[in-house]
């Protein structure tokens, strides 16, 4: 359902078992709820969604999650919401603390298109 296909490893987990892990599996329904974990190189969880089944998932978003985690991970940048590459980034330091407002102006909704 993605032109050109995925890029990036995927799994199907028609048994369940891994879904019981992630607590997902619908031991009625013997199916996992909809439900998209990304794990970084490390093993560790960074995001998680789960859906019901009437609401859809935006793969646009997800690409863009897989980005801003790859960006963080090289640069060590924080990647605000709705961030796309290219948009700013904030640098951690001890100066941000308490004044992240002065110094991150985000993109007004009709800014943003």
């Amino acid at each position: 359902m993605v032109v050109g296909g995925v890029r990036f490893p995927m799994l199907s987990d028609a048994g369940g078992r891994i879904g019981r892990v992630y607590g997902v599996y619908d031991e009625a329904g013997g199916v996992n709820i909809r439900g998209r974990f990304l794990i970084d190189p490390d093993g560790v969880v960074q995001a998680m969604e789960v859906l019901s089944p009437p609401v859809g998932r935006s793969v646009s978003e997800l690409i863009r999650q897989i980005k801003a985690f790859q960006h963080n991970r090289a640069t060590g940048e924080v990647v605000p919401a709705g961030w796309q590459p290219g948009d700013p980034t904030l640098k951690p330091n001890a100066d941000l603390t308490g004044n992240v407002w002065k110094v991150w102006k985000p993109k007004s909704p009709s800014q943003q298109q």
